[in-house]
């Protein structure tokens, strides 16, 4: 269900640094938007819609990406 109102200004910084987090990790393990999407699965679409800070991922799919990635659930959300 959409929110009714937006996040704070704050919120929306902290996800998109998280968003950062992932594509350098996943850059630097030599994977592709795709490779990840394929593998965790999800629509390579949303996947980018996480990287860039525009969607809100939940703890699962955050889970799935660190594990793919190959690095500590932590390191993306510190």
């Amino acid at each position: 269900m959409p929110r009714s109102v937006p996040p704070p200004a704050w919120v929306i910084a902290r996800r998109r640094a998280i968003g950062d987090r992932i594509r350098a990790a996943r850059k630097a393990a030599g994977y592709s938007q795709e490779e990840v999407a394929l593998r965790i699965p999800m629509d390579r679409a949303t996947y980018n819609r996480i990287e860039m800070g525009h969607a809100a991922p939940l703890v699962d799919s955050l889970i799935l990406i660190a594990d793919v990635i190959g690095i500590p659930l932590a390191e993306l959300v510190e």
